[in-house]
C-alpha cells in the first residue's frame, strides 16, 4: 500500500513533471475525501433525525431541519400515513426489484452496444421508507371538482443498488430527497372510482443527494460532483417539475390531454425599478469599505432571469421588465435574490419572496419591499397580473415592446419520419449510393429525433425519442408573442446522432386568428421530408389582459410611498369619537374644519375656541403635508382627518394643533394592496393604571399577508412625563411576547430633549398570522440616560393583546 501511495510521486519525478501536479492531485484527493465524509455525516444526521423526530425537535435543531407542520399551522401532520408507508415498504421494495430486473435492465441493454453487459447484481431498497412531513390541502382557492394536496416528501434511504458494466462496478449506497410534491385529483365523479385521474409533479426542483459506491465514487470528485448532481436534477425536472406533469387515468376512456397540459393561470409582469440602502460588500485590503455592483436574479419556478449589473452603486436603478408564465396558483412564488458581482464569487445581498395569490387578486402592486436575510435594503417592484383571455381585440401591438399574447404549443407526435436527410429530398426519393457499409448500416437505423420550436428570437428544444419513425413527445411549450399578426412558429425536426434535419414547418400565427377560439389542433405537413410525413400539434393563442382591480379591495397603488390622512379613534368609557386634523381652508370664511372644531364639546377649563380666528389663521404647511386630497374627496363621510389627544384636560387650541404632526398614512408603510385597511375604531384599552397620566404613544399595526409579517409603525409620542430637570431623550422598545430575546428586540432612534418625539419608524416581525394572533406586543418608552445616571429609565409602557384585533384590517390609535 505504501508503494502504491508513493508510485505517483515517483512517476512524476521520473517523467520530470513539476511538483505542482503532485500538490494539485493531493488537493483534489483531500477535497474528494472531505466531500465524501461530509455526505456520510449528513446522511448519519438525517438518519438520527428520522429515528426520533420528537427528541430532535426538543433539542431545538436548526429551522431548516424541522418538518413543515412546525412552521405552518395549515400543514397537517399525517402520522397515520407514515405508518401505512412503513408497513407497505417491504412489498413496494419487492415490486421495484422485480421491475429493475425485468423492465429496466432490458431497456438499458437496448440503448447501446456498450451497455449489453449491464446486469443488476444487488437491488435492496433498505429499511428506511419515504416520510411525509406534512400535507396541505387546498379547498377555497381551487375548483370544486378537484382536490389539490401538497406533500412535503422526505426520503432518507439506505438503499443499495449495484450493477456491473463490462467488469466495472457502479452503484448507489444512499439517497436523500426533499421536495414538495403536488397531487391533483380531478375530475371528481359521481360513480366509481370517484376520481378520473391523478396528476403528480414537483413545484420546484427537489433537493437530491446521492452517496455513490464502486467506480461511481468518481462522481464525488470536486467539480464533477456539481455537474453530475445537476444533470440528475435536470433529468428529474424534465419529467416531474412544473410545467411537466405525470397524469395517470383511473377511469377508462378518460381524456387526460387537458389535465396533462392545462392552460396556464396567467402571466406575472415584473418591473424591476430600483433599490436603496443596499449592504456594502466590496472592501479594499479587508478594512476600507467600498460600494457594491448589484444585480438581481428573478425566478418563478424553473424560469430564471438576470438583470443588468449596476457598477459601484448602493442605490441602483434598473428599470427592467421581465415576464413569467404562472402555471399553478397557489403554489408558485416570485423569488428575487440580489448579488454583488465580483471576479471570484458573487456576494449575497438579500432576498425577497412574494406570494402570487395576492398579486393575482390585486392585479397591480407597486411597492417598496424590505429585503430579508440581510441587515438593510429595500427593493422597488411593480407587479402586474396578466390574465389570459380569448379576445382578439386585446391583441394590439404594444408600443413599449412588451408581450401582448402567449402562444401555447402542445407537441404531440410525428408520423413517417425519414431515416435520414438523404432518404427524401423535398418529398421525392433521392437514392444515394454509399460505399461504406458501416456508415450505410448506421444510416439505416431508425432516427432519434427531437424538435426545435422557435418564435421570434426564442428557441425551445423537446426531449429526444430514440429509434422511432413515429416518435411521441407529449410536451407543452409557451412563447411570448409581441405581434400575433406578423410572427410565425418555426418547427424543425432533427436527428440527434447525425444532427440532420428530418423535416421543417412554418405556421403563421395569423392563421389562429381566423378561428374564433384562436386554437388549431391538427396535423401539419412537413417540408423537406417525405410526402406523408406529418407532425401533430395543438396551438393555442391567448391575449394578455390587465384587468381592472376589484373596487371593494383597498389599493395602495402608485401613491403607496406618499403619506396620506389617517383616521384616529379615541375611546373614553363606552363612548367613541373620531377626530381629525384640520385641512387647509381654500377661502377665508368659515370652513368645514372650523365647524368641526366648533362642534366639539367644551371642557371645564373654560377655554373657548375662536372659530373665526382659527379659520383665518394660516396653518403651517408641515401640518398638512401628508394629506391626500383625493382620498378626502372619496371619503367625505369621514370628515376632515385629525388627531386630538384623548387624555388632555381641554380640547387643544389651534396653536396646539399647529404643533402636532400628522402620522403618515398606512400606505407609507410600503404595505401591499392586500394588506391596506381603513383605520377605524379599535377595542384596545391602553390605560396605564395610574392616576397620573404618563403620556401617549401613537401606533399603527397591521398584518402584511404577502410578506407574512406583522408591521408595527411607531408614529410618535406626546405629553411624556420628564424624569429629570435636564429633559429626556426618549426612544421606543418593542417585544413580540413571549419572545424577550435581545436579538428579537426592536428599537427606534433616540430623539434628543423632547417630550413629544416624532419617529415614523416601521418594524416587522416575520411570523405567520396564526402565530401572531396568539401573541402580544410589549411596547415601552424609555429614556436614553448615561450609564451611571440615577434618572428613571422607563417613561411608560403598554401591552397590546393581538388576539382581540383584526390584523388584516389593521388599527391605528393613541
Amino acid at each position: 500500500r505504501a508503494l502504491l501511495w508513493l508510485g505517483p510521486v515517483y512517476l512524476a519525478g521520473y517523467l520530470g513533471l513539476s511538483g505542482s501536479w503532485v500538490l494539485l492531485a493531493l488537493a483534489l484527493w483531500l477535497c474528494w475525501g472531505l466531500n465524501r465524509r461530509g455526505k456520510r455525516d449528513r446522511l448519519a444526521a438525517a438518519f438520527a433525525l428520522l429515528e426520533d423526530e420528537r427528541e430532535a425537535v426538543c433539542r431545538g435543531l436548526a429551522a431548516r431541519h424541522l418538518p413543515a407542520w412546525v412552521h405552518f399551522p395549515d400543514v397537517e401532520r399525517v402520522e397515520w400515513l407514515n405508518k401505512v408507508l412503513v408497513q407497505a415498504w417491504p412489498y413496494f421494495g419487492t415490486i421495484m426489484e422485480k421491475t429493475f430486473k425485468e423492465v429496466l435492465e432490458p431497456k438499458i441493454r437496448a440503448k447501446s452496444v456498450h451497455l449489453k453487459t449491464c446486469t443488476f447484481t444487488k437491488i435492496h431498497f433498505g429499511e428506511k421508507c419515504p416520510r411525509i412531513n406534512g400535507i396541505k390541502a387546498y379547498t377555497k382557492e381551487i375548483d370544486r371538482r378537484q382536490v389539490t394536496l401538497d406533500l412535503q416528501i422526505c426520503y432518507i434511504g439506505d438503499c443499495e443498488i449495484h450493477m456491473d458494466i463490462s467488469k466495472f462496478n457502479l452503484g448507489v449506497k444512499g439517497v436523500q430527497l426533499y421536495g414538495t410534491l403536488r397531487v391533483i385529483l380531478e375530475p371528481l365523479l359521481t360513480d366509481a372510482p370517484f376520481v378520473g385521474a391523478v396528476t403528480l409533479f414537483f413545484m420546484q426542483k427537489p433537493h437530491l443527494e446521492i452517496n455513490w459506491a464502486g467506480m461511481s465514487n468518481l462522481l464525488d470528485v470536486p467539480g464533477i460532483n456539481v455537474m453530475s448532481d445537476s444533470l440528475i436534477q435536470d433529468f428529474i425536472a424534465a419529467r416531474l417539475v412544473l410545467p411537466n406533469r405525470i397524469t395517470v387515468p383511473l377511469k377508462k376512456n378518460m381524456n387526460i390531454a387537458h389535465l396533462r397540459f392545462p392552460v396556464p393561470q396567467g402571466v406575472i409582469r415584473v418591473h424591476l425599478l430600483e433599490a436603496e440602502n443596499l449592504v456594502q460588500k466590496d472592501n479594499f485590503l479587508g478594512a476600507i469599505r467600498g460600494k457594491s455592483d448589484p444585480y438581481a436574479l428573478l425566478r418563478v419556478g424553473p424560469v430564471q432571469y438576470r438583470s443588468k449589473t449596476v457598477s459601484r452603486d448602493l442605490n441602483p436603478i434598473w428599470n427592467e421588465t421581465f415576464e413569467f408564465v404562472v402555471h399553478e396558483v397557489p403554489g408558485q412564488d416570485l423569488e428575487v435574490d440580489l448579488y454583488d458581482e465580483d471576479p471570484d464569487k458573487d456576494d449575497f445581498m438579500g432576498s425577497l419572496l412574494i406570494g402570487l395569490v395576492d398579486v393575482m387578486n390585486d392585479r397591480t402592486v407597486d411597492e417598496w419591499f424590505p429585503l430579508s436575510k440581510t441587515t438593510s435594503g429595500h427593493l422597488h417592484l411593480k407587479l402586474e397580473w396578466l390574465s389570459l383571455v380569448n379576445d382578439q381585440e386585446k391583441l394590439h401591438e404594444d408600443k413599449k415592446g412588451l408581450s401582448t399574447a402567449i402562444l401555447i404549443v402542445y407537441l404531440d407526435s410525428a408520423f413517417n419520419l425519414p431515416r435520414n436527410h438523404f432518404e427524401y429530398s423535398n418529398g421525392e426519393c433521392g437514392a444515394k449510393k454509399i460505399k461504406n457499409n458501416k456508415y450505410l448500416k448506421k444510416m439505416e437505423r431508425e432516427p432519434s429525433s427531437f424538435v426545435l420550436l422557435t418564435v421570434g428570437n426564442k428557441t425551445q428544444k423537446s426531449k429526444t425519442c430514440n429509434f422511432s419513425k413515429d416518435p411521441t413527445w407529449g410536451q407543452a411549450f409557451t412563447f411570448f408573442v409581441h405581434s400575433a399578426h406578423s410572427q410565425s412558429l418555426h418547427i424543425e425536426i432533427k436527428d440527434k446522432e447525425r444532427d440532420s434535419a428530418l423535416g421543417t414547418s412554418v405556421v403563421c400565427l395569423s392563421h389562429l386568428l381566423k378561428d374564433p377560439n384562436m386554437t388549431l389542433d391538427q396535423r401539419f405537413q412537413l417540408d423537406h421530408s417525405s410526402s406523408d410525413s406529418f407532425i401533430k400539434m395543438k396551438l393555442v393563442l391567448r391575449a394578455l389582459n390587465v384587468e381592472e382591480p376589484d373596487p371593494q379591495r383597498v389599493k395602495a397603488g402608485i401613491n403607496a410611498s406618499k403619506p396620506g390622512p389617517v383616521r384616529v379613534t379615541e375611546k373614553a368609557g363606552n363612548q367613541q369619537k373620531t377626530v381629525s386634523p384640520p385641512q387647509v381652508p381654500k377661502v377665508p370664511p368659515m370652513s368645514k374644519d372650523s365647524a368641526a372644531l366648533e362642534s366639539l364639546p367644551k371642557k371645564d377649563s373654560g377655554e373657548d375656541l375662536d372659530t373665526k380666528d382659527s379659520s383665518a389663521a394660516p396653518i403651517p404647511s408641515e401640518t398638512v403635508s401628508g394629506l391626500d386630497e383625493a382620498e378626502g374627496k372619496q371619503n367625505p363621510e369621514h370628515g376632515p382627518p385629525s388627531a386630538l389627544p384623548s387624555g388632555a384636560a381641554a380640547v387643544p387650541t389651534l396653536p396646539v394643533l399647529q404643533e402636532m404632526r400628522l402620522a403618515p398614512s398606512v400606505t407609507s408603510l410600503g404595505s401591499l394592496p392586500s394588506s391596506c385597511f381603513e383605520l377605524s375604531s379599535s377595542n384596545l384599552d391602553v390605560h396605564n393604571g395610574t392616576e397620573m397620566p404618563l403620556g401617549e404613544i401613537q401606533l399603527t399595526v397591521r398584518y402584511a399577508s404577502i410578506r407574512q409579517s406583522l408591521v408595527v409603525l411607531v408614529n410618535g409620542c406626546r405629553n411624556l412625563v420628564p424624569s429629570s430637570n435636564r429633559g429626556v431623550d426618549p426612544y421606543v422598545r418593542i417585544y413580540l411576547l413571549p419572545d424577550r430575546r435581545w436579538t428579537s428586540r426592536k428599537k427606534t432612534s433616540v430623539k434628543k430633549k423632547t417630550l413629544n418625539p416624532q419617529y415614523d419608524e416601521k418594524f416587522e416581525f416575520f411570523e405567520s398570522l396564526e402565530n401572531v394572533k396568539k401573541r402580544s406586543l410589549d411596547i415601552a418608552v424609555k429614556n436614553s440616560r448615561p450609564f451611571i445616571s440615577q434618572e428613571r429609565k422607563e417613561l411608560g409602557k403598554v401591552r397590546i393583546d393581538l388576539s382581540q384585533e383584526d390584523l388584516i384590517k389593521g388599527f391605528a390609535q393613541w
